[in-house]
């Protein structure tokens, strides 16, 4: 697509994002702040709040005094992950499965960042982004007035690069590549502050996604000393000391919102984009920044399955929500997932659009403020390179793997049974049937809005 083109597609988008401005201008006066952040990689029981052996007193205090979601599901790996944050939709409507540099959204793709800036919003992404590696495939062409970070995926954490090859140079604000010296989680985290101390009175929505605790990790001398002695071996020391690393930096950000007389009207929510993982930290794909050799340690008890699984240790992570006087305290079981923060957030500013935009997501407005459990839904996953597919409806799962002659089911009961040990394929025929057609009905819209050069 030419500049021309483009233009006139992102400019179709806004069209239709326009339309009921006076309304969306209303719902502004008393919108919230968001300030959504995502961690990389990070495990269900990573954190001390689910027994994890690194203290995390940031994180710990938002459990305690804010609401967590303790059925909150993405994708098993990354960019499908940011995929349904940005659209509201299952990635593979865009036919993305795998972490990916190829753009992942068509130009005209009707974003989160664009809906919010319809309503008056100024946007920021400091991070990663991965959907579109090149700088002008960049946050800035998908609605955000201000990015930094990585166009592509996690980095060395002190030189910042990327995988070797044509995407290794990726660090960059407003999409022109930069150098910059420093420790990979302190300058995501730096640049957040900053840009919130640099606000005026018009609300805000800040993306955070953190490349900690993806690998190549190394941390600084001054965070692996401060990790217990019981932890003992190289990797799993550095790995603790990027989740402690990592709960310091959500530390920061939420005293730059205390600071500047924002945080009680701040919606913040804090995740990860998919299960822990446990393959080996220093990947020769990286340029060398010498970090230790060994397996990663992320830990995502009690569930079966990790990093790239459609299992629970895979797709169910850590999710807190902190909304002073709206979201109401505690914790809530009903199954929430990635793509159902778009309608949200939609929600809170009134936002109706003129066609239909095809959301896999519901608003979970009820959820937060008061604890109301939705509906039972079909919840759709699909696993890297298509290898297999999810479907969860009230307590039950639904896995199936390969196709065709080569299916081969799996269904599990998670009221019962939430660690996937008792697969009901055989003996809940009737069962198994309604839940592959519900799979099907789902999977028939895989690859409807791909994107296209």
């Amino acid at each position: 697509m030419n500049a021309t083109a483009r233009f006139v597609a992102c400019s179709t988008a806004w069209l239709v994002l326009a339309a009921p401005a006076a309304t969306w201008a209303a719902a502004s006066a008393a919108a919230p702040n968001i300030v959504f952040i995502i961690a990389d990689d990070l495990g269900w029981a990573d954190v001390a709040f689910h027994g994890g052996n690194a203290p995390t007193p940031h994180l710990d205090r938002l459990a305690r005094e804010g609401l967590e979601l303790g059925q909150h599901y993405v994708a098993p790996v990354c960019s499908p992950t940011r995929t349904g944050l940005m659209t509201g939709r299952c990635w593979s409507r865009f036919g993305v499965t795998n972490p990916q540099n190829e753009r992942a959204l068509p130009w005209d793709t009707v974003t989160l960042p664009r809906i919010l800036k319809s309503a008056g919003y100024e946007t920021c992404l400091t991070g990663k982004w991965h959907l579109g590696s090149l700088p002008e495939q960049g946050p800035n062409h998908f609605g955000f007035d201000h990015s930094y970070g990585s166009l592509a995926g996690g980095v060395s954490p002190y030189s910042h690069k990327y995988k070797k090859g044509r995407f290794v140079e990726t660090w960059h604000r407003n999409e022109k590549l930069i150098g910059e010296t420093g420790y990979v989680t302190d300058l995501i985290a730096a640049e957040a502050v900053r840009w919130i101390e640099a606000r005026g009175a018009a609300p805000f929505f800040l993306y955070v996604p953190f490349t900690a605790v993806h690998l190549p990790i190394k941390e600084p001398d001054a965070w692996v000393g401060r990790v217990p002695a019981s932890i003992q071996g190289d990797v799993a020391r550095h790995y603790a000391a990027s989740v402690m690393h990592l709960d310091d930096c959500v530390g920061r950000i939420l005293a730059a919102l205390e600071k500047a007389g924002r945080r009680e009207n701040t919606l913040v929510v804090f995740t990860s984009d998919n299960g822990g993982s446990t393959v080996e930290n220093n990947d020769p794909a990286y340029p060398d920044d010498h970090c230790p050799s060994g397996k990663l340690t992320g830990n995502n008890a009690p569930w079966r399955g990790q990093k790239g699984d459609l299992y629970e240790g895979g797709t169910r992570v850590p999710t807190l929500v902190s909304w002073p006087g709206r979201a109401r305290p505690g914790k809530v079981q009903t199954p929430v997932h990635i793509t159902d923060w778009l309608p949200t957030f939609a929600a809170l500013t009134g936002y109706k659009s003129d066609r239909d935009l095809k959301w896999d997501g519901a608003s979970i407005l009820s959820v937060l403020t008061t604890h109301t459990p939705l509906p039972d839904r079909p919840l759709y996953s699909v696993a890297p390179g298509w290898r297999s597919r999810a479907l969860r409806h009230g307590s039950w799962k639904l896995i199936v793997f390969g196709d065709g002659a080569n299916r081969k089911p799996e269904l599990y009961d998670l009221a019962a049974d939430p660690q996937e040990k008792n697969n009901h394929a055989v003996s809940q025929p009737e069962r198994l049937r309604q839940m592959q057609a519900m799979l099907e009905r789902a999977a028939a819209r895989d690859r409807d809005a791909v994107a296209k050069d």
